[in-house]
This record gives C-alpha cells, structure tokens and sequence, in this order.
C-alpha cells in the first residue's frame, strides 16, 4: 500500500474485513463443498515446508480450491521481521501463521474476523483454551491450527543408574533427584546434572519454564482489568495473598544455588538440549517440535518423553505450550481467498493431517478427542491442559524474565524486589 494516505489505508482494511465477514458467513453455511476458485494464496510461516506442501499437494484431490496455494517457510530467528518488513512494503503474503505470544504486538497489522462470523463461543467450543490470546476486542486475530506443548524428556540410563524405574510426576521429586544424579569433579565441577533449572542463558525455553510454573502455582502474568486493558500480575497486587511468582522463581532458582543440596545447574554448563543431547542432564524441558532434532542430535541416546510434572496436591493440571494459527495482514492482495484457505486447512479433516505430518497436536477440540498412538496421544492430552497468556511484545518480555531470573541467581536483588522489578517493566512496557 506504498503511497496510501492513512484514511485510504483504513478504508481499504475495511472493505477487507466486510469481505471476510461475506466469505465467512457462506463458509458457514455451505460447509466446505463448493468447488469455487478462491485464486492464488501464498502462506508464510516458519513450520516444515515438506510437511505443509505435502498436505497442500494431498488435499487438492478432493478440495480443489487447494489448487493455488503455496506455502513459504521463513526462518525463525528472523521471521517477525521479515514479515514486519515484507508487510511494510506491500509485498507480504496473504495468509501467515502467527503464534499466539505475538497476536498482541501484530494485531494493528492483521484483518480480525468479525464476531458476527466467528463468535467467542464458537471459538472457545471449536479450539483449545491455549488459542484464547487470539481473542480481541474486533474479532478473532487468527484462526488455530496446531498445539506445541512443553514436555518433559528423560534420560532412561541416567535416571535407572540412580535407582528411579520411571519419570518424575511431581516436582518436589526433584529434590531427592538432583541429589542423587548430580555428580561433580574433585574441583566441585558439575559433570553430570539431573535437571536444567536456575538460569537463563543456557536454558532452552527458560522464560516459558518459569511461565509454567507460576500459572501452576495459581498466578498470572499478565490478565485484563474491568475495562479490557491489558495489566501485568507478576507481583502480588494490594489484598492478593497469594505468591505465586515468588514461589516459581524460588523453586525455578534453587536448582543453581551452591548452597543448596539439590545444586546440580550453573551458568557454565553447555545449553540444556545439548547436554541432554550428549548424555549429561537427565530432565530436559522442551517442545514436543523439538524431539525429532533430538533424535538427530544422538540417534543412540535413551530416552522418553512423559507430561510435565505438576504441583502435588494441586486441583488442575496445567501445561503451557505455543499456538500457532493463520492470520490474515491488512495489506493481502487476496484477504477473501485468504481467510477460505484458512478454515479448510484448520478444519477437522485437514487438521488431523497437518498435526501428523508436522508431529505437532492439533489446535481443534474434536481432533484432540479421537484416538492416537504413543507419543502423539501423551502430546495430545497436553496440548488439552495448555494455557498461554498476553505476551505484549515476546522479545521484550524475554529480556524482563531473564532480569527477574538472574538478578535473583546473582543476588543482585531479593527475591521478592526480581519480581516488583519485572512486575514495573512489564507495566512500562504495556504504556501504564
């Protein structure tokens, strides 16, 4: 839209989203038979091409609306911007998947889907509670496709070696663990360690970690006020007795304190997959996305994959994962064609394929439900007991975690001051 005055950019965002709203509302009506064109549609996201494309190619000989479909995959580290970028200068796609950490910082960019055609009911009864960031004031900002929970991975002859036939459930269990696995040098080295916990910098997912387990502990990290507004909830609010963020970040920091019995991580060691990897940490916290690249990393290690262990005692289980959906810019040259492709490739048919062939759960309730096998099952009952909260811009809420974490572990500050000090940043950064 190079060019365009502020009131034409508006404008046209408009007429897109009345027209989304035309196409949804058919879309409900007939189901997903019509054999009408929706042109061409190019997908970016940073999820397996292969996989994609695969489906793409499969479901176009029965849907043909497929035909003209294309998916991009984009790198990673680099794909916000990128698409940040691309958007900018008009030449971005027309549909992209969006994780729900970043539906708060993008949603100016995105055509939301009216609730007139998508209902906050209808949602929440077709999609897991992990989708919920996805949720706005003007709509739905992207339609849920896949789940990617936190699991634990574990260490079979490391754990057998200590006398343990099966993984933790509980995290308490790690106390009596990490004092049993751990083994240092003469020097007091750690050359073998039963859990990755205490740190930021070479921890693997540290800032969803401790995420986890403050949602566990009964906290928030974020919630909405009366009026809607966005509010951070890290630190304990006037007449709020509860403690949850102190607790976590407590739990999550023993682990690396040398005083401690149960000290078995510090900021030495190598990154946590690749100790896991080389056969030097038993416990690894990580996505279900992220077995196959352990596999290739030691095709010889032992190991499983169990649910996240819990709080004993605790009333609900809980888990906290990524959630990917597609998402429709404001600058696509086909928002029409765009937000069809979307509801065919997130319907229940085509979801189950796409959750198979990218070895991810599926964001849909009745897919979730039927029957799977090993591994997929365990990945699929997690991704039911995900929940996620609004993450006002992820790369800057990674820099507040990792202060909270290592103001901590360096004894730069008091517990308590980490989390008041995280708790004011995360106001800043929402502009209150």
């Amino acid at each position: 839209m190079k060019g365009m005055s502020l009131f034409q950019i508006i404008l046209v965002a408009t007429f897109a989203a009345v027209a989304v709203a035309a196409v949804l509302i058919f879309a409900l009506a007939v189901g997903g038979n019509s054999a009408s064109t929706v042109g061409t549609v190019t997908i970016w996201g940073t999820l397996d091409q292969t996989a994609f494309n695969t489906v793409i190619r499969q479901g176009f000989e029965t849907e043909p609306r497929l035909a003209q479909v294309t998916y991009v995959q984009k790198n990673a580290d680099t794909y916000i911007n990128d698409l940040t970028n691309a958007l900018a200068a008009g030449q971005g796609p027309d549909l992209f998947l969006l994780r729900q950490d970043y539906a708060y910082s993008q949603a100016a960019k995105l055509i939301p889907i009216p609730s007139a055609s998508l209902s906050t009911a209808q949602f929440q009864g077709t999609f897991v509670d992990a989708a919920k960031p996805f949720i706005a004031e003007g709509g739905v900002l992207a339609v849920p496709l896949s789940v990617d929970p936190l699991v634990l991975y574990w260490n079979k002859d490391m754990l057998s070696s200590a006398g343990y036939a099966k993984p933790p459930q509980y995290w308490d269990e790690l106390y009596d663990i990490a004092r049993r696995i751990t083994v240092r040098s003469d020097g007091g080295t750690i050359k073998k360690s039963a859990i990755s916990f205490g740190e930021y910098i070479n921890v693997n997912n540290a800032k969803d970690i401790l995420s986890l387990l403050i949602l566990q502990a009964g906290g928030l990290i974020t919630t909405r006020d009366q009026s809607g507004k966005v509010i951070p909830a890290l630190a304990p609010r006037t007449g709020d007795t509860t403690q949850a963020t102190p607790s976590a970040l407590r739990f999550y920091t023993e682990f690396s304190d040398p005083s401690k019995d149960d000290y078995t991580w510090n900021r030495s060691r190598p990154e946590a997959r690749q100790s896991f990897a080389a056969n030097d940490l038993a416990l690894y916290v990580g996505y279900a996305s992220e077995q196959p690249l352990i596999l290739r990393m030691n095709p010889n290690l032992n190991f499983a994959v169990t649910p996240i262990p819990q709080i004993r005692g605790a009333a609900t289980a809980i888990d906290t994962g990524r959630v990917y959906g597609f998402a429709i810019p404001r600058t696509a040259q086909n928002p029409t064609g765009a937000i069809t492709i979307a509801y065919l490739l997130a319907a229940a048919d085509m979801s189950k394929s796409l959750s198979v062939a990218l070895g991810m759960p599926s964001a849909r309730r009745d897919v979730l439900s039927l029957g799977a096998q090993g591994d997929d099952e365990l990945f699929n009952k997690q991704a039911i007991i995900v929940r996620t909260w609004v993450d006002p811009d992820p790369a800057q809420t990674e820099s507040i975690f990792r202060g909270m974490i290592e103001n901590t572990t360096s004894g730069a500050s008091l517990l308590t001051e980490a989390v008041q000090r995280a708790d004011q940043e995360m106001a800043h950064l929402l502009g209150l």
